[in-house]
Protein backbone atom coordinates (compact mmCIF):
# COMPACT_ATOMS: atom_id res chain seq x y z
CA UNK A 1 0.00 0.00 0.00
CA UNK A 2 2.91 1.90 1.06
CA UNK A 3 4.45 2.03 -2.62
CA UNK A 4 1.37 2.31 -4.49
CA UNK A 5 0.55 5.49 -2.40
CA UNK A 6 4.76 6.92 -3.20
CA UNK A 7 4.10 6.27 -6.71
CA UNK A 8 0.94 8.06 -6.92
CA UNK A 9 2.83 10.87 -5.23
CA UNK A 10 5.48 11.20 -7.38
CA UNK A 11 2.89 10.79 -10.29
CA UNK A 12 1.25 13.99 -9.18
CA UNK A 13 4.37 15.97 -8.87
CA UNK A 14 5.81 15.04 -12.27
CA UNK A 15 2.37 15.90 -13.55
CA UNK A 16 2.29 19.45 -11.74
CA UNK A 17 6.25 19.90 -12.86
CA UNK A 18 5.12 20.86 -16.12
CA UNK A 19 2.32 22.63 -15.90
CA UNK A 20 3.78 24.93 -13.72
CA UNK A 21 6.72 25.06 -15.67
CA UNK A 22 4.29 26.20 -18.66
CA UNK A 23 2.62 29.12 -16.30
CA UNK A 24 5.97 30.40 -15.76
CA UNK A 25 7.40 30.80 -18.92
CA UNK A 26 3.69 32.20 -20.15
CA UNK A 27 4.20 35.12 -17.63
CA UNK A 28 7.97 35.72 -18.82
CA UNK A 29 6.50 36.13 -22.21
CA UNK A 30 3.86 38.24 -21.27
CA UNK A 31 6.68 40.43 -19.13
CA UNK A 32 8.73 40.67 -22.19
CA UNK A 33 6.23 41.59 -24.37
CA UNK A 34 5.60 44.72 -21.56
CA UNK A 35 9.25 45.26 -21.17
CA UNK A 36 9.34 45.61 -24.85
CA UNK A 37 6.32 47.75 -25.54
CA UNK A 38 7.04 50.11 -23.04
CA UNK A 39 10.54 50.63 -24.27
CA UNK A 40 8.70 51.16 -27.99
CA UNK A 41 6.48 53.70 -26.29
CA UNK A 42 9.40 55.42 -24.93
CA UNK A 43 11.51 55.15 -28.03
CA UNK A 44 8.62 57.31 -29.91
CA UNK A 45 8.66 59.99 -27.09
CA UNK A 46 12.08 60.47 -27.81
CA UNK A 47 11.91 60.26 -31.73
CA UNK A 48 8.92 62.60 -30.72
CA UNK A 49 10.44 65.34 -28.54
CA UNK A 50 13.86 64.70 -30.58
CA UNK A 51 11.95 66.33 -33.77
CA UNK A 52 9.86 68.99 -31.81
CA UNK A 53 13.71 69.61 -30.61
CA UNK A 54 15.04 69.79 -33.76
CA UNK A 55 12.45 72.11 -35.56
CA UNK A 56 12.90 74.56 -32.58
CA UNK A 57 16.60 74.78 -33.07
CA UNK A 58 15.83 75.69 -36.69
CA UNK A 59 13.44 78.29 -35.81
CA UNK A 60 16.19 79.60 -33.72
CA UNK A 61 18.44 79.80 -36.13
CA UNK A 62 16.55 81.24 -38.81
CA UNK A 63 15.44 83.87 -36.38
CA UNK A 64 19.31 84.33 -35.20
CA UNK A 65 19.68 85.15 -39.64
CA UNK A 66 17.21 87.69 -39.63
CA UNK A 67 18.13 89.40 -36.59
CA UNK A 68 21.63 89.84 -38.09
CA UNK A 69 20.23 90.91 -41.39
CA UNK A 70 17.91 93.06 -39.50
CA UNK A 71 20.73 94.78 -37.35
CA UNK A 72 23.11 95.36 -40.30
CA UNK A 73 20.31 97.23 -41.68
CA UNK A 74 20.07 99.25 -38.61
CA UNK A 75 23.45 99.86 -38.44
CA UNK A 76 23.94 100.67 -42.21
CA UNK A 77 21.35 103.10 -41.34
CA UNK A 78 22.57 104.57 -38.23
CA UNK A 79 25.79 105.58 -39.98
CA UNK A 80 23.90 107.03 -43.33
CA UNK A 81 21.47 109.34 -41.13
CA UNK A 82 24.06 109.56 -38.34
CA UNK A 83 24.32 113.57 -38.68
CA UNK A 84 20.56 114.17 -39.50
CA UNK A 85 19.77 116.05 -36.35
CA UNK A 86 23.11 117.55 -36.70
CA UNK A 87 21.58 118.87 -40.31
CA UNK A 88 18.34 119.39 -39.06
CA UNK A 89 19.81 122.18 -37.04
CA UNK A 90 21.82 123.86 -39.40
CA UNK A 91 19.30 124.45 -41.77
CA UNK A 92 17.73 127.13 -39.82
CA UNK A 93 21.93 128.82 -40.35
CA UNK A 94 20.81 127.96 -44.67
CA UNK A 95 17.95 129.96 -44.37
CA UNK A 96 19.49 133.12 -42.17
CA UNK A 97 22.29 133.22 -44.71
CA UNK A 98 20.33 133.58 -47.48
CA UNK A 99 18.23 135.97 -46.14
CA UNK A 100 21.20 138.02 -45.17
CA UNK A 101 23.22 137.63 -48.42
CA UNK A 102 19.93 138.99 -50.21
CA UNK A 103 19.66 141.59 -48.01
CA UNK A 104 23.55 142.84 -48.69
CA UNK A 105 22.17 142.65 -51.91
CA UNK A 106 19.43 144.89 -52.10
CA UNK A 107 21.07 147.63 -49.09
CA UNK A 108 24.36 149.40 -49.04
CA UNK A 109 23.60 149.17 -45.43
CA UNK A 110 26.89 147.59 -44.13
CA UNK A 111 26.36 147.83 -40.29
CA UNK A 112 23.26 145.77 -40.60
CA UNK A 113 24.87 143.37 -43.00
CA UNK A 114 27.67 143.33 -39.93
CA UNK A 115 24.84 142.41 -37.94
CA UNK A 116 22.97 139.75 -40.16
CA UNK A 117 26.27 138.09 -40.14
CA UNK A 118 27.35 138.07 -36.69
CA UNK A 119 23.85 136.45 -35.43
CA UNK A 120 24.31 133.88 -38.16
CA UNK A 121 27.46 132.96 -36.31
CA UNK A 122 25.85 133.22 -33.26
CA UNK A 123 23.13 130.61 -34.35
CA UNK A 124 26.28 128.65 -35.75
CA UNK A 125 27.54 128.05 -32.30
CA UNK A 126 24.70 127.71 -30.25
CA UNK A 127 23.92 124.70 -33.02
CA UNK A 128 27.60 123.34 -32.25
CA UNK A 129 27.37 123.60 -28.73
CA UNK A 130 23.74 122.05 -28.72
CA UNK A 131 25.45 118.31 -30.31
CA UNK A 132 28.72 118.43 -27.85
CA UNK A 133 30.87 120.67 -29.44
CA UNK A 134 33.34 123.13 -27.24
CA UNK A 135 35.36 125.76 -28.18
CA UNK A 136 38.91 125.54 -26.56
CA UNK A 137 39.72 128.76 -24.75
CA UNK A 138 43.57 128.77 -26.24
CA UNK A 139 44.71 133.02 -25.36
CA UNK A 140 46.76 133.15 -22.69
CA UNK A 141 46.67 130.09 -21.66
CA UNK A 142 49.42 127.38 -20.97
CA UNK A 143 50.70 125.75 -24.31
CA UNK A 144 48.98 121.96 -24.32
CA UNK A 145 50.43 120.20 -27.20
CA UNK A 146 47.42 117.67 -26.64
CA UNK A 147 45.00 120.73 -27.60
CA UNK A 148 47.01 123.17 -29.27
CA UNK A 149 49.19 123.20 -32.48
CA UNK A 150 52.03 125.56 -32.44
CA UNK A 151 52.56 127.87 -35.67
CA UNK A 152 55.16 130.04 -33.64
CA UNK A 153 57.69 130.57 -31.47
CA UNK A 154 58.10 134.47 -30.22
CA UNK A 155 60.57 135.41 -27.80
CA UNK A 156 58.91 138.18 -25.74
CA UNK A 157 58.84 139.08 -21.92
CA UNK A 158 55.64 140.79 -21.93
CA UNK A 159 54.22 137.31 -21.34
CA UNK A 160 55.59 134.37 -19.49
CA UNK A 161 57.28 131.58 -20.80
CA UNK A 162 54.84 128.79 -22.60
CA UNK A 163 51.70 131.03 -22.64
CA UNK A 164 49.97 131.29 -25.57
CA UNK A 165 50.50 134.94 -26.88
CA UNK A 166 47.90 134.64 -30.24
CA UNK A 167 45.43 132.19 -31.55
CA UNK A 168 45.38 131.62 -35.76
CA UNK A 169 42.36 129.24 -35.90
CA UNK A 170 39.88 128.23 -32.85
CA UNK A 171 40.02 124.67 -31.94
CA UNK A 172 37.56 122.82 -30.74
CA UNK A 173 36.74 119.85 -28.59
CA UNK A 174 33.25 116.90 -29.41
CA UNK A 175 32.15 115.89 -26.19
CA UNK A 176 35.54 116.13 -24.56
CA UNK A 177 37.47 114.90 -26.95
CA UNK A 178 39.81 116.68 -29.69
CA UNK A 179 38.13 117.75 -33.13
CA UNK A 180 40.80 120.04 -33.93
CA UNK A 181 43.54 121.91 -32.09
CA UNK A 182 43.70 125.55 -31.81
CA UNK A 183 46.26 127.04 -33.61
CA UNK A 184 48.71 129.37 -31.58
CA UNK A 185 51.71 131.57 -31.42
CA UNK A 186 54.11 130.69 -28.37
CA UNK A 187 55.80 132.62 -26.25
CA UNK A 188 59.40 131.67 -25.44
CA UNK A 189 61.10 133.85 -22.96
CA UNK A 190 65.26 134.39 -22.70
CA UNK A 191 66.58 133.01 -20.55
CA UNK A 192 68.26 134.50 -17.29
CA UNK A 193 72.08 133.98 -18.70
CA UNK A 194 71.28 135.38 -22.52
CA UNK A 195 69.75 138.38 -21.13
CA UNK A 196 72.86 138.90 -19.11
CA UNK A 197 75.14 138.53 -21.78
CA UNK A 198 73.19 140.63 -23.96
CA UNK A 199 73.50 143.16 -20.80
CA UNK A 200 77.00 142.79 -20.81
CA UNK A 201 77.33 142.91 -24.33
CA UNK A 202 75.41 146.27 -24.56
CA UNK A 203 77.06 148.20 -21.84
CA UNK A 204 80.81 146.91 -23.52
CA UNK A 205 79.36 149.03 -26.54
Amino acid sequence: MKDDTGRKLKKDITKEKPATAERESGAEKKAEKKDISDLMRKIEELEKNAAENYDKYLRAVAEMENYKKRAARERLDSIKYANENLIRDMLPLVDSMDRALEHACNSEDFEAFKKGLKLVQDQLICCLEKHGVEKIDALGKDFDPNIHEAMLQVEGEEHQDNKVMNEFEKGYLLHGRLLKPAKVSVCKCPNRKDKRENEGNSSEE
